[in-house]
């Protein structure tokens, strides 16, 4: 579980291709710091696992399903990528619930200077959009995001200084890919609200959740 607030960016040190899987490593700092074997790292938003490291790097797999949906195939040696330790309980919250697995790639459509902010626009799939709402959080490469706007093939975010400065977004150009994660809650919530198909269910079979059903039962 991460937070979406990036500790640092890293560099791509190495990647040793299999046929369909790579192993990362990644030069660091900061996220090596009391690290062991088998912690979880998100990079770019992904949580990878960490299978070894030294006192500059550390190494992780990544398996043929995360390279089909995510942006790590993209990545080269010297690429830069966002790091984020797993969440302890001591941590302050002060993203969201970034989980790290990511529910599909966007593509940056345009990127737009505003006084201090830079607007950056995201095209991406319609099962992504559902979950996305105005002022709602959204992860774009691990980066705990406040939705500033949406629309039917889009949405976009506004990116402050101290964000620019400390993740990899501001780099990003037009027409390059960047991971997705919704918030986990809005998955949740839809799938509760969703008929069941048994009969004790204890929501209607059909409709969904209603006014009328939640007034018969008390609500």
């Amino acid at each position: 579980m991460f937070t979406g607030i990036i500790e640092e960016i890293g560099t791509i040190k190495n990647i040793r291709r299999g046929g369909k899987s790579v192993v990362l490593e990644v030069r660091a700092d900061k996220v090596l710091r009391d690290l062991q074997v088998g912690d979880s790292i998100a990079t770019n938003g992904v949580c990878l696992t960490v299978i070894s490291f030294s006192a500059e790097a550390f190494c992780a797999d990544v398996m043929p399903e995360t390279m089909s949906r995510t942006n790590l195939g993209c990545l080269r040696s010297g690429s830069r990528v966002n790091l984020e330790r797993a969440l302890t309980l001591s941590s302050r919250l002060g993203g969201h619930i970034v989980t790290g697995h990511v529910d599909g790639t966007g593509e940056i459509r345009s990127k737009e200077r505003d006084d201090n902010a830079v607007w950056v626009t995201i095209a991406a799939s319609p099962d992504v959009l559902r979950y996305v709402v105005e002022k709602g959080s959204i992860a774009i490469d691990g980066i705990s995001l406040t939705v500033a706007a949406v629309g039917d093939t889009s949405f976009s975010v506004s990116l402050i200084p101290h964000t620019r400065g400390e993740t990899t977004l501001a780099d990003k150009t037009v027409g390059e890919t960047v991971n997705l994660e919704n918030d986990v809650l809005a998955k949740y919530v839809e799938k509760l609200l969703r008929p069941r198909a048994d009969e004790d269910a204890p929501t209607p079979r059909s409709g969904g959740l209603t006014l009328d059903f939640l007034r018969a039962n008390g609500f």
